[in-house]
C-alpha cells in the first residue's frame, strides 16, 4: 500500500477494531479513506486483495502486543498477524523509506468501517480477471507504482 495525503484530523473520528479472537485490539486515528494492493504477495497474504488504510504510527494504540507475530516478507517491510487467531493486521514498512512506522491497517479489522473511501488501487494490471472494483479512483498498474513508490511497496 502506499500513503497519500490526509484531510483535516478533526474530520476524522478515532476508530477501533482487533482480531477474530480478540488477542489484539487498537485505535486508530486519521482514517479516510483507503486503498487497495492486488500484488501477488498481499493476494498471497490476506486470501485475496489487500484492503488497508495508512495509519501514521503516532496514532496507532495497540493492545495486546504480545500476541503479534511478524513476517519480514521484504527488506523493508514486515506483515503481521495475530499469534492466537492468525488474523491479518497490517503491513508495515520497517526501513528504508521516508514514512518508515506506518501501518497500512486492514479495514476488516475495523469495528465500524462505514464512510470510508475507495482512494486507489495499486498493482492493479495483476489482479485476477475474476473480480473488479467499481468507481472513478487511479488505478496503477505494476509499472506505475514501482516508478511512483519505487521500494516503497511489495512486489517488486
Amino acid at each position: 500500500m502506499v500513503r497519500r495525503s490526509m484531510p483535516e484530523e478533526q474530520d476524522m473520528p478515532e476508530r477501533t477494531g482487533g482480531c477474530l479472537c480478540g488477542a489484539v485490539r487498537f485505535t486508530a486515528k486519521s482514517l479516510s479513506g483507503f486503498g487497495v494492493c492486488h500484488c501477488e504477495q498481499c493476494r498471497r497474504w490476506a486470501g485475496s486483495a489487500l484492503f488497508a488504510v495508512t495509519v501514521p504510527a503516532a496514532d496507532m494504540e495497540i493492545e495486546g502486543a504480545e500476541a503479534i507475530r511478524a513476517y519480514r516478507s521484504s527488506d523493508w517491510a514486515s506483515r503481521a498477524f495475530c499469534g492466537t487467531c492468525g488474523s491479518v493486521l497490517w503491513y508495515r514498512y520497517d526501513k528504508g523509506v521516508d514514512d518508515a512506522g506506518d501501518y497500512e491497517l486492514t479495514i476488516g479489522l475495523l469495528d465500524d468501517a462505514d464512510g470510508l473511501t475507495l482512494e486507489r488501487e495499486i498493482f492493479s494490471d495483476q489482479k485476477p480477471d475474476c473480480w473488479a472494483l467499481t468507481g472513478d479512483h487511479p488505478r496503477m498498474t505494476r509499472a506505475e507504482t514501482l516508478a511512483r513508490y519505487g521500494a516503497q511497496v511489495d512486489g517488486a
